[in-house]
This record gives structure tokens, C-alpha cells and sequence, in this order.
């Protein structure tokens, strides 16, 4: 009989503990969904509980630099004039191109992967790059990077940013290490 009793009352602490902890609920958004008849906007229920999934890195040191780096077609090649450095290639944000001397210019390849390729983000492309008013099209190529990404060359050089030029006319890059430099419309290093 004690045992029955003991069942039941632990039968009622589940049900209250399951009645009152948290519940998925549907919660009714509006969308417009356009007709021939009706300009007003519809009532459909969407789930809100299903969490957006966070990203995580599960790949390995090779698979991870270039995933910070947001690939959304083909970037266009553009000409700025620095004020202490002169004309530059740029990308169409506006932001400083650089190629790195420890790349082999005309190479298949790039040498600037895992880590470094956090800092000094290789330019990619989704297809053929653009080009941009005094950019000559002849120098501008691709090549396959170890991790499959496409990245943009000029002149044979792969082209990279500098994760810390974060504004029009940053070229904090410049120069350092004495291993990275802007690029000049014709393709070469600009070196003091």
C-alpha cells in the first residue's frame, strides 16, 4: 500500500514539474502575401520555437581561415589614390589590397594559410574578378587556394586585406614585417 501511495504522489510531482516548465509555442507573425482580390496582409502562425543555429567551429586548423571571410560573387579590382603612397589597388569596398613576398609570384598557390590567413584575409571570388577603372585586366587572375577557395591575383600576386584596415584610406598594413605591401596599378610592390 506504501508503495502505491509513494507511485502516485511521485506521478503527481511529474505532471506539475511537466505543467510548468517551459512550453514551445506557436506565436502568429504577420506576412503579406499579395492577391489578385486583397492588398491587406494574411495571418499565418510560424513556430518561434525553433532556436536559429549557432556556428561552430568543428573543422580542423586547415579548414578555418578563410571561413571568415564572406564570399558573395565576384569582387571588383578598383584604383585609389593614397596620400602617401599614391595609386593602390583597392577592393570595392574601398579597403587596401596587399600582396605578401613570401607568395611566388605567378605561383599556383598561396602561402598565407591557417593563422595567417586570419590576419591577412585572402581576397575570393565566386567567379571572374572585375575590373575596376585603372585596373589592367590582363594582370588580374585567380588561383585555387589549399582549402578549394578561389582567390583574386593581380600581376601573378595573390591579392589579400589587412584584417586592421577597417576604414577608406587605412593602409596600416603597409609594410609590415617587411613582408606585405599595397599594390600599385601596375602590379608591383609599393616599397619605401
Amino acid at each position: 500500500m506504501k508503495s502505491k501511495t509513494l507511485l502516485a504522489g511521485m506521478l503527481v510531482v511529474i505532471l506539475i514539474l511537466t505543467a510548468c516548465g517551459p512550453q514551445e509555442t506557436d506565436v502568429p507573425t504577420m506576412t503579406t502575401e499579395p492577391t489578385m482580390a486583397s492588398t491587406e496582409p494574411s495571418m499565418t502562425e510560424t513556430s518561434a520555437a525553433s532556436p536559429v543555429p549557432e556556428a561552430t567551429n568543428t573543422g580542423t586548423a586547415d579548414e578555418t581561415p578563410t571561413a571568415a571571410i564572406p564570399v558573395t560573387g565576384e569582387p571588383t579590382i578598383n584604383v585609389s589614390q593614397s596620400t602617401e603612397f599614391g595609386p593602390i589597388l583597392v577592393d570595392a569596398e574601398g579597403l587596401s589590397l596587399y600582396l605578401f613576398t613570401k607568395d611566388t609570384q605567378g605561383g599556383e598557390s598561396s602561402s598565407c594559410n591557417d593563422e595567417c590567413a586570419m590576419e591577412w584575409l585572402p581576397l575570393l571570388s565566386q567567379g571572374s574578378p572585375i575590373v575596376g577603372e585603372g585596373v589592367d585586366n590582363l594582370l588580374l587572375g585567380t588561383i585555387t587556394r589549399e582549402d578549394g577557395s578561389v582567390q583574386v591575383t593581380y600581376n601573378g600576386w595573390p591579392l589579400y586585406r589587412f584584417v586592421d584596415d577597417a576604414t577608406l584610406g587605412d593602409t596600416k598594413g603597409q609594410g609590415m614585417e617587411n613582408l606585405w605591401f599595397l599594390v600599385t596599378p601596375t602590379g608591383e610592390a609599393v616599397k619605401p
